[in-house]
């Protein structure tokens, strides 16, 4: 049992209402269940009650077990000194305002209709990925779209959160919040992170000094890398490593910031790995004059394609790793690369620069470039595809991404709207145009 299933039977009024009383015998007549409170506090304000021949409004206060009202401090928390009702699975203590007037108690666990109960349960205790997954299929197109748009806003939101926090780190700037957020993205998903550090050992406006000299950048980035370390050096490694010296010395930087333990090569294709894109971020960096504007003035997905699908350097058109040659020409980044990059670089930079600069036009464009974008396709898109979720374009697959892991995985199937939904669809015992909703 959750808490939350509380909030939905309360919520709904989906509970057996016929002579309905307070655990202290009290006639009681919900007038109005309130509306659920987001932020801290009480459950659900805005309630209206009858308890006898009185009416009272104010709040409205849910737990497992009324204990819970001691166990969670409530009484030393004046934002509860205004609940008229305690409503609970189990009532195993009175609680007391500070006054020592008890607060009413609503018990529930023998009004619950076990039909509900036992839908709910096989929500919460089934074991597919998508706990809904047997009954997707009677779910509504308006349930199913509504909450595609409801948590693709979430996802941007957090998205634009973590840009947000960078940004914060980088003392405003950002110009750097741009660059360390494409050089995370030209990590991808197992070298993310090392290539955030490695921006973050290595300040722009230094690499800007050097954009005429693709070698010299080369030579800071694998330098910094910790990647011009190995043995038995061919010419090219050598003078890289003469010239990150030199620059190090020069600027003053930490040597060795990072090992080369700390790049992963295993299970990458060879044209993803740390030592190509690290080449082809050189590449970019001699390239382009602002990141700023590159993400957040380029029109449209296309614009963004043309400006990183630029060659590597010769040596790294010719090698994967130092000093064995590639069989075949190696490849500059490739189209799906570059669309992960406008996913997950330039659509959050869109949103978080549109939250603390304003301007309408950069969160639409955001939207328009994940309408434009194909979608992606792994385990979850798969999945939801199946089910008849049709997964169109990459406005829809981060949507759906967001979806699994933060409703579907957690089980939280009751602020789902396909799963109130389906929890609904059934009468639990009374016509469903006699269920008030209040939320």
């Amino acid at each position: 049992m959750q808490e939350s299933f509380l909030h939905f039977l309360w919520r709904f009024q989906y509970f057996d209402r016929q002579d309905l009383r307070t655990e202290g015998g009290e006639l009681l007549r919900v007038l109005h269940a309130g509306r659920p409170h987001t932020n801290a506090g009480p459950d659900f304000g805005g309630a209206r009650l009858r308890l006898g021949d009185v009416e009272w409004a104010g709040n409205v206060e849910i737990h497992l077990r009324s204990s819970d009202w001691q166990a969670h401090a409530h009484q030393h928390d004046a934002a509860y000194d205004n609940v008229i009702l305690h409503v609970v699975w189990h009532d195993d203590q009175p609680v007391r305002r500070p006054d020592g007037t008890l607060i009413p108690t609503l018990e529930l666990q023998r009004r619950a209709p076990p039909r509900l109960l036992s839908r709910y349960q096989h929500l919460l205790h089934n074991q597919a990925p998508i706990p809904c997954a047997s009954q997707f299929a009677r779910s509504s197109p308006l349930d199913r779209f509504s909450m595609l748009d409801r948590v693709l806003m979430q996802r941007l939101q957090q998205k634009a959160e973590g840009v947000e926090e960078l940004w914060r780190a980088n003392g405003g700037d950002w110009e750097e919040t741009a660059y360390q957020l494409l050089a995370r993205n030209y990590g991808f998903k197992l070298n993310g992170d090392a290539f955030l550090k490695l921006s973050q050992s290595l300040p722009l406006r230094l690499l800007r000094k050097h954009r005429d000299q693709p070698r010299q950048l080369e030579a800071m980035l694998f330098g910094q890398a910790g990647l011009l370390d190995m043995e038995n050096p061919d010419d090219y490694a050598l003078s890289l490593r003469r010239e990150y010296a030199f620059l190090r010395h020069k600027y003053g930087l930490e040597p060795h910031p990072m090992a080369a333990h700390e790049w992963k090569f295993l299970r990458l294709r060879p044209a993803n790995f740390p030592t190509v894109r690290l080449a082809q971020f050189a590449r970019l960096l001699a390239g382009e004059p602002s990141f700023l504007a590159l993400l957040t003035g380029s029109e449209s997905p296309k614009q963004l394609y043309a400006a990183l699908r630029v060659p590597q350097s010769a040596y790294w058109q010719t090698h994967y790793v130092w000093g064995k040659p590639a069989a075949t020409v190696v490849p500059s980044l490739g189209k799906a690369s570059v669309e992960n990059i406008a996913i997950n670089s330039a659509v959050p930079l869109l949103v978080g620069y549109a939250q603390r600069q304003g301007g309408r036009g950069f969160l639409e464009r955001a939207i328009a470039w994940l309408e434009q974008l194909p979608a992606e396709h792994n385990h979850v898109t798969a999945m939801w595809g199946e089910l008849g979720l049709p997964i169109r374009n990459a406005f829809d697959s981060q949507a759906s991404l967001a979806w699994y892991h933060h409703f579907c995985t957690p089980r939280r199937c009751l602020q789902c709207n396909v799963g109130v939904s389906l929890l609904r669809a059934e009468d639990p015992g009374r016509p469903p145009d006699e269920i008030p909703d209040h939320g």
